[in-house]
């Protein structure tokens, strides 16, 4: 079921040493360029992080104690100026930024992957696409989720017909924050884009069409509910797609009561999980992929496994116990290497980011006007408006 589509254009030939790692720069070093990307670039075989873009000391310092052969620049356009040193850049700098940054780093003439959102709008993400395959160099988008241990197990169980038909996929990424914590993301200003639609809602809603494909019609509600916040921090989306299923997505930050991860119903059984995938706490924490006398990276407790049944809730005991597969977030770079040498895919798409975004665009525009959004593209031909 979870196939990916290979990117646009063909990659130019890798004239490296087949030996030679490729090397990486990082432009940003916050929370998803500290925490998610610098440690999966450096546990990639095949990649080398060289430099680090951040003009702030204490990340410059924070980065260096963990990764002392760095180089540093202060600027992207640092980066610009010495492309023939690189073979990759990665983006992890605030949303406003990012379609800028990719239109330079392709007009550089190198490979880029670009932290979700790719971009506001579809539009843009296909603009994006366009000059990737003009310029024949890779465009990815760093969809991580994909690799989340429960997503790989759903996709599994889909994919050997253990559900039966899927009727209606539920997908919940909720959190307990009522506390502001300030920044961009929870900024109101639209430049930024901000708020758990764009930042959450581009994880559900990406999974929800890998796993079933093009959305057809959606809806959705979109809350402040914090006090002092600006920006939507309960939301939930609607989604039906053209085979039939129905989605139904959920992220917040004010949920008292967390529900579970994935709840999905089909003809013959049902799958529910509670839990989140572990690697993000445990990159968190410090650990590293790969790392020597490690735990396996990505495995999950017994006791949080989901239960695939009917007829009786997974909570009275209802239902049998399913394996959770092993997240594995270190995929994703390991696909991009292979796809930059040319002996692979693109794991993910700028034109699959725009059909997610193209959802994320209805989504808000139905939570602004009350109204059901139909996606005609990708309607059945017999129900196609009339030209």
């Amino acid at each position: 079921m979870v196939a990916n589509a290979p990117f646009p254009g063909a990659p130019l030939p890798d004239t490296r040493p087949g030996g030679t790692p490729l090397r990486v720069a990082l432009v940003g070093y916050g929370l998803a360029g500290s925490v998610f990307h610098a440690p999966l670039i450096a546990a990639t075989e095949g990649l080398v992080l060289d430099t680090v873009v951040t003009a702030n000391e204490e990340r410059r310092a924070e980065a260096r104690a963990a990764y002392p052969d760095l180089r540093f620049a202060a600027s992207p356009d640092e980066l610009w100026e010495r492309a023939d040193e690189l073979d990759l850049v990665v983006i992890a700098s605030p949303n406003k930024t990012h379609v800028s940054l990719a239109t330079a780093a392709l007009e550089a003439g190198l490979p880029v992957v670009v932290d979700k959102p790719i971009a506001g709008t579809a539009a843009e993400a296909r603009e994006l696409a366009a000059l990737a395959e003009e310029r024949g160099l890779l465009l990815s988008v760093f969809q991580n989720r994909r690799w989340d241990n429960d997503f790989r197990t759903l996709a599994a169980l889909i994919a050997d017909g253990e559900l039966g038909e899927v009727q209606r996929f539920e997908s919940r990424f909720e959190r307990w924050r009522p506390q502001l914590k300030g920044g961009w993301r929870e900024s109101g200003d639209p430049e930024e884009i901000g708020g758990l639609l764009y930042d959450l809602g581009s994880h559900v809603v990406d999974q929800a069409l890998v796993l079933f494909g093009p959305a057809v019609r959606v809806y959705a509600e979109s809350d402040v509910r914090r006090p002092g916040a600006a920006a939507d921090d309960d939301t939930f989306i609607a989604i039906t797609h053209a085979n039939g299923v129905r989605s139904h997505l959920y992220v917040s930050a004010t949920t008292a009561q967390l529900g579970p991860r994935f709840r999905v119903l089909g003809s013959t059984a049902g799958y529910v999980k509670y839990g989140l995938d572990p690697q993000e706490a445990a990159l968190r924490e410090g650990r590293r992929p790969g790392a020597a006398g490690g735990e396996p990276w990505g495995e999950e407790v017994e006791t949080l496994w989901g239960r695939i049944g009917s007829g009786e809730s997974p909570l009275t005991g209802g239902g049998t116990p399913v394996r959770t597969l092993p997240g594995a977030y270190p995929a994703y770079y390991a696909a991009v290497t292979a796809a930059i040498r040319g002996t692979g895919e693109n794991p993910v798409t700028a034109l699959q980011a725009a059909a997610a975004l193209d959802v994320l665009e209805a989504a808000r525009r139905s939570a602004r006007e009350g109204v059901t959004v139909t996606l005609p593209g990708h309607l059945p031909h017999e129900e196609q408006p009339a030209p």
